[in-house]
């Protein structure tokens, strides 16, 4: 009976009613209660279901909106990304937090959450418990986000740019920032989506510095006090030895969503077909949200530990409240 419920409640989400907050909590709720009946292939599924629909979203857009969308933060973007490393890594030490996983948490709220992780945990060889440490802290803070931000952002009056703007850089994943400002409005949802594919793109340069800063920390004899120290001081064994472990996927789904943008302006008279594309799309992100929320479970909750989660939590607000401050003042981006 599981798999026919899963599979009748995820057809559901596709219903013009059903909110991407709703979906993911449906998703989380089913996964918590009775355990997910394709724990193996919903993950996958989401991945790629929420990169086919960013491009379908790339149809509802001329490049000249693109441009604008983009153009509009990338000084926040900038910004956002360098204070957030640099306040992460600050916490993680004075959290004591391992190496790691504080390092992790802090890539993953400076750029695109779960992706970031995957990519620097892999090039720096972070070891199994270090990445589902990140990797759920950055879920829980994700889903909070998705019910917290579109409230907030009424109370403070944004108009839609500036939610959108927010949003991009505040809410760690790409689902979850277009899921939050798909809720605010349709140009909230323009340029948070660019927004956010913008930021992505910065994984591969920060990868890259930080293997760089490894290398010279190994290097210069930081050994096991070298780094975050603390708690269960995974430091300095065999770090010289680590190097480009892992591979940087590059975010092809990018380009095709410009390609998709760039079709839409060359050929206007597709306007109708462009337009049911992306509202499928838009449909395709919230059926997302719930398989997000079916690869939630109780061992993911349970491995958040104290420390990592605070220091999770402290980054994300002090990111949030200062970004609000930033938008909402019309602080130059």
């Amino acid at each position: 009976m599981r798999k026919p419920a899963f599979l009748l409640l995820a057809g559901a989400t596709l219903l013009p009613w059903v909110s991407p907050a709703l979906a993911l909590a449906l998703g989380a709720g089913f996964a918590l209660a009775f355990g997910s009946p394709f724990p193996d292939r919903t993950g996958r599924a989401a991945s790629l279901l929420l990169k086919a629909s960013v491009v379908g979203l790339g149809f509802g857009m001329s490049l000249h909106a693109v441009a604008r969308a983009g153009s509009a933060g990338v000084g926040y973007t900038v910004a956002a990304i360098a204070g957030t490393l640099a306040l992460g890594i600050a916490l993680a030490r004075a959290l004591r937090v391992r190496r790691d996983p504080g390092l992790l948490i802090a890539t993953g709220t400076a750029i695109c959450g779960g992706s970031a992780i995957a990519a620097v945990g892999s090039a720096v060889d972070a070891d199994a418990e270090s990445m589902s440490v990140a990797l759920a802290t950055v879920f829980v803070l994700n889903a909070v986000a998705l019910y917290l931000f579109p409230p907030i952002g009424h109370l403070a009056g944004l108009s839609q740019q500036q939610f959108g703007v927010w949003a991009a850089i505040a809410i760690h994943d790409t689902s979850s920032v277009v899921g939050a400002a798909a809720a605010y409005g349709p140009e909230a949802l323009a340029d948070a989506t660019v927004l956010k594919l913008a930021r992505a793109l910065w994984i591969a340069p920060v990868t890259l510095g930080v293997v760089l800063a490894r290398r010279a920390s190994a290097e210069g004899g930081a050994g096991a006090d070298g780094a975050t120290g603390g708690e269960g001081g995974e430091g300095g064994e065999g770090e010289e030895g680590r190097g480009w472990r892992g591979r940087v996927a590059i975010p092809w789904f990018i380009l095709l969503f410009l390609a998709a943008a760039l079709l839409r302006t060359v050929v206007p008279g597709g306007a109708p077909l462009f337009d049911a594309v992306a509202w499928v799309a838009r449909r395709a992100l919230v059926l997302t949200l719930f398989l997000i929320g079916a690869g939630l479970t109780r061992a993911t909750l349970r491995s958040v530990g104290g420390r990592p989660f605070l220091q999770g939590l402290i980054l994300w607000l002090v990111v949030a409240a200062v970004s609000l401050w930033a938008v909402a003042l019309g602080v130059p981006g």
